[in-house]
């Protein structure tokens, strides 16, 4: 599903930095895994390379049987939007949207008709137990309840790869567990393969592998 081969990102400024040397990376379809590894390690630059939000500097990246490698711009936003879920730290909901049309937003912009977008925007916010604050703003819910809209914004397409970003990182012990169990039975439902940035240890454990970075070079890959 996730293949990386040989992959290096280097950032030029004052002084060229390697975020990323050399990775090779597999990860079957249906995997539950979590990326670990000190801050600059590389951690969010291998997801932002996998979501297509950047280019590597060399190396091969294939996402479900299809090479980036050579992919226009246009092709690129195609894959990011027909096959990756994106689940942020600070949710990046739109304020002034309710549950269900920040939802419905990505749906909208690939030209689904109103009544479908929302269609599917209330079946994803009744899976994640927000059905009954569909209408409500951001503002008016939980650090929990947000994230949840963006897990279900994030699965609005039902994309075969979720990628998470520190999905607990801006929420209490509590809450985390709850929206860790959450991503865990949706990906059980829906057998999407989950990538999972974290520093926290006991959701690195959740996951069926961990793969740790440093220095941007992979030095760790182990099964649960």
């Amino acid at each position: 599903m996730i293949h990386l081969t040989n992959v290096t990102k280097e950032f030029d400024g004052k002084r060229k930095v390697r975020a990323l040397d050399r990775v090779d990376l597999h990860i079957a379809k249906g995997e539950m895994v979590s990326l670990v590894g000190p801050s600059g390690s590389g951690k969010s630059t291998l997801l932002n390379l996998i979501g297509t939000l950047d280019k590597p500097t060399s190396g091969e990246i294939v996402l479900d049987g299809q090479k980036l490698s050579g992919l226009a711009d246009d092709d690129l936003t195609r894959v990011r939007r027909d096959k990756i879920g994106f689940i942020f730290q600070f949710f990046n909901l739109l304020p002034s949207l309710s549950c269900l049309e920040n939802v419905a937003l990505p749906l909208h912009l690939r030209g689904w008709k109103r009544a479908k977008a929302r269609d599917r925007a209330s079946e994803l916010l009744d899976l994640v137990g927000l059905g009954k604050r569909m209408d409500h703003l951001p503002d008016e819910l939980s650090g929990g309840e947000r994230q949840r809209v963006a897990i279900a914004r994030a699965l609005s397409v039902y994309p075969p790869i979720l990628l998470a970003d520190e999905p607990t990182g801006n929420l209490d012990t509590h809450t985390g567990a709850e929206v860790l169990s959450l991503v865990r039975d949706i990906h059980s439902r829906l057998g999407a393969t989950v990538l999972m940035v974290t520093h926290d240890r006991s959701v690195a454990a959740s996951c069926s592998r961990t793969i740790t970075l440093r220095d941007g070079c992979v030095v760790g890959d182990g099964t649960a």
